[in-house]
């Protein structure tokens, strides 16, 4: 018997809920649940079943005058930059509530899964973006709150910074949903720079800002082909809908050397679209899915595959999980450039050149595992590495924002350490820790970067 909403409601900590009696809920178009529920997949068990929804609750802000910003998108992000959610767009005062599909355990509680959020809105810069990166956040860690599992935390509040000189134009439109999943990225490119947002599970999309000018427009899900749309674009929002072609996607493959992994034995590879592509941070934007593995934990050691490829021009990059490896950031050396390919439609591209990642240096505290509780000026701890001059250290509050950086010499048999000296820690507010390990030659005017801690640790806050 189809249980009610309340009844359901009641029991999602205990147990799974199930959809009408026709057969299970689909997860994929979210649909067989009763009102106020949502389908989700129940690990070790083949059916989905209903459960109350997580959410993700907080406020977008304007960080230069501490008000609330309407109209912004906001989407969460899975560890490699694709989509994890559907788009939620902020009300007048900057609030906003995200739905994130979740797994579920045999007990009906979220599973473990780290998102992040990323945030667009007109007149003001994107986040996150070259400096300014993103805290994990724990699906796992939701709260049952009134028939939902609730987030709501200073990493659920978004700041963004008002963007100089920005475009007054935008483009908006439809974009054809694939029945297979939601997670449709679009990209409107001038000049050989590219524009990108998450499009919402119907498929609307904006991208704002945008400089007077012509733009080819080209969204990408993996497994699918779209035609690119031309449009012009002046003040306002110009419209643009996109369809899915009847060309075949195609194929990436490649090879990883890891070198000097330490306790590191395999990674993952991702697909960034080349026009969204900052070579000083090494990030980018990549099309939801296009990973290897597709799924599950890193387990590449040598040669990937990425099936599914959309037509376009890529950057790929290794080691953005927590798999004991980072990108080797070493530019003195060969095989650490970025590695650009081509694909088109029902190719077999390999990529040119194998590409390396190194050893992650390892956190000690705090953060060493999950985001840990500090008071005062805490004391960054981490691994040694082997032969380093030096070690630059940063730390980033929950908005991304660098809020203080120093450079201390390097150690020889010991553990490397600094006592925080920035501004005082906020309390409830979330920071991340980054150390990364240089070595100078030449006569020091050249600095090479050896490795760094992980992407993921090193968060701390106060309570």
């Amino acid at each position: 018997m189809k249980l009610s909403v309340a009844s359901c409601i009641l029991l999602s900590s205990l147990a799974a809920c199930g959809g009408d009696d026709e057969g299970p809920c689909d997860p994929v178009a979210r649909t067989g649940c009763d009102d106020g529920l949502v389908c989700e997949q129940v690990q070790g068990e083949a059916e989905p079943q209903c459960f109350a929804p997580v959410v993700l609750k907080g406020r977008v802000i304007n960080l230069a005058a501490n008000t609330g910003i309407g109209g912004a998108r906001v989407v969460a992000v899975d560890v490699n930059g694709a989509a994890a959610s559907g788009v939620a767009v902020s009300a007048s005062d900057g609030t906003y509530t995200l739905e994130v599909p979740a797994a579920r355990g045999p007990d009906g509680l979220p599973s473990a899964f780290p998102v992040t959020l990323r945030a667009d809105a007109q007149g003001y810069q994107s986040f996150p973006g070259t400096l300014r990166q993103p805290l994990p956040i724990d699906v796992g860690a939701a709260v049952d709150m009134d028939g939902q599992y609730v987030i709501q935390t200073s990493l659920t509040d978004v700041g963004l910074f008002p963007q100089q000189n920005a475009g007054g134009g935008s483009i908006k439109g439809k974009v054809a949903v694939p029945d297979d999943h939601a997670g449709v990225l679009v990209v409107a490119e001038t000049g050989g720079k590219g524009s990108a947002v998450i499009a919402a599970r119907d498929g609307d999309y904006q991208i704002f800002n945008l400089a007077p000018a012509r733009y080819t427009v080209t969204a990408y899900a993996l497994g699918h082909v779209y035609a690119p749309g031309e449009i012009e674009v002046a003040a306002g929002a110009a419209s643009l809908d996109l369809a899915l072609s009847g060309d075949a996607p195609g194929t990436l493959t490649g090879s990883v050397s890891i070198v000097n992994g330490g306790g590191g034995t395999a990674t993952s590879v991702v697909a960034f679209i080349e026009s969204t592509f900052d070579p000083v941070t090494g990030r980018g934007v990549p099309p939801p899915g296009l990973r290897a593995p597709r799924t599950g934990a890193p387990n590449v050691s040598g040669a990937f595959t990425i099936e599914g490829v959309p037509p376009g021009r890529y950057v790929l990059v290794a080691a953005f999980e927590n798999d004991l490896l980072v990108r080797d950031p070493d530019r003195c050396i060969s095989g650490t450039d970025d590695v650009h390919v081509q694909v088109g439609a029902g190719q077999t591209v390999a990529a040119p050149s194998t590409f390396k990642v190194t050893g992650a240096l390892a956190i000690m505290a705090p953060g060493s595992a999950a985001a840990e509780a500090v008071s005062g000026t805490p004391t960054l701890r981490w691994v040694d590495d082997s032969s380093e001059d030096e070690y630059l250290v940063e730390v980033f509050d929950a908005f991304g924002q660098r809020v203080w950086m120093t450079t201390i010499p390097g150690v020889s048999g010991g553990t490397p350490s600094v006592q925080y000296a920035g501004p005082a820690l906020i309390p409830g507010m979330y920071y991340q820790f980054r150390a990364t390990s240089r070595k100078r030659s030449g006569g020091g005017g050249t600095v090479c970067e050896l490795s760094r801690t992980e992407d993921l640790k090193g968060v701390f806050y106060t309570p």
